[in-house]
């Protein structure tokens, strides 16, 4: 809820133009009410100091000043405004279906394909406040690491858990993409959506890529799918007697499945080729998959002259009362 002040006869305000005007003028016009004589010795003038009531008598002026710019406000109309607003968000259900196989760990991405892919993904679920986001994993295998869950930090550090040899190796697309179906095609959100990223092709687990895509379009689930990887070759880990060693390898990515996963589910495929293209990925899915929002914004004006009015009428009781005690004589 919010507040602040605003006024119903904003034009009344130039009413105010007058104060300086008068100030002027009460200048001009004292100087020509006092007579002006000389002086032999400016020693003798130094003695002439204003007395207390003339002190006062320039006090009222200002005292009525005062009141004069404070009316000039109520004139105006100042009014404080309440607004509060009532949000309706019907959040989209989402999993995240990742590949961790060994080629995850290539070099052609910062400081690999993997650990890239996990960054941008956390960065997305981050901006996410209202949804409920799953994680699946796989490789040759494929398990579930978070269920559909609001709770962003532990999903978030479940994320940050994940690596390559956590299940035996391969890419299990078709069984990645099953399970991630498995863990949302009940859910009752008004949009379900995977977004699935792996590197590779095919080949391991026994349900086909494009079976389990046929699966999902049947639950109305639309599935995003990323292709990690550069053009060409790119260093990928090489397991030798002395330890692990990159060697260029060629990058082999099954667009064409990905590309008709994607279209029968209504979802779009997408090649990322280093770290910025896979984040621009990820925020174009962001904002297609936006979360509905309903906003009905409220107000109400309160009339806010009484203060402006009670300081007035201080004011002036202030004046009469100076006037009374100390410059009777004067009016």
């Amino acid at each position: 809820m919010g507040s602040n002040i605003t006024f119903a006869n904003p034009e009344f305000l130039y009413a105010a133009l007058i104060v300086p005007l008068l100030v002027a003028y009460y200048i001009l016009a004292g100087k020509r009410r006092f007579a002006t004589f000389r002086l032999s010795s400016l020693s003798f003038s130094a003695l002439i100091k204003p007395g207390f009531r003339v002190w006062l008598l320039h006090s009222l002026f200002a005292l009525r000043m005062v009141v004069i710019l404070l009316l000039v406000i109520i004139a105006a109309r100042p009014q404080s405004t309440d607004r509060w607003e009532n949000v309706t968000s019907e959040g989209i259900d989402i999993i995240m279906a990742m590949d961790i196989s060994g080629s995850m760990l290539a070099r052609d991405f910062k400081p690999d394909r993997l650990e890239a892919s996990k960054a941008v993904a956390t960065q997305f679920i981050s901006g996410r406040r209202t949804d409920r986001i799953g994680l699946v994993v796989f490789s040759g295998e494929s398990f579930t690491q978070c269920p559909l869950t609001t709770d962003h930090a532990v999903l978030i550090n479940l994320m940050r858990e994940i690596k390559s040899g956590m299940i035996e190796d391969g890419t299990a697309i078709g069984l990645g993409l099953a399970t991630a179906i498995s863990r949302i095609k009940d859910s009752d959100a008004v949009s379900k959506v995977i977004i699935l990223l792996t590197d590779g092709v095919n080949n391991m687990g026994e349900v086909a890529p494009v079976t389990a895509a046929e699966i999902a379009a049947t639950f109305g689930i639309r599935v995003y799918t990323i292709g990690v990887g550069t053009h060409g070759t790119a260093p990928y880990p090489v397991q030798t007697p002395g330890g692990t060693m990159y060697q260029n390898m060629p990058v082999e990515i099954d667009e064409d499945v990905l590309r008709e996963i994607a279209s029968m589910t209504g979802g779009k495929y997408f090649r990322a080729t280093d770290n910025n293209s896979l984040s621009s990925i990820y925020e174009e899915i962001d904002q297609m998959e936006r979360s509905k929002t309903d906003i009905e914004e409220y107000s109400m004006k309160h009339e806010e002259y009484l203060p402006f009015g009670i300081a007035a009428a201080i004011l002036l009781f202030i004046e009469m009362l100076v006037r009374k005690l100390f410059l009777r004589k004067y009016f």
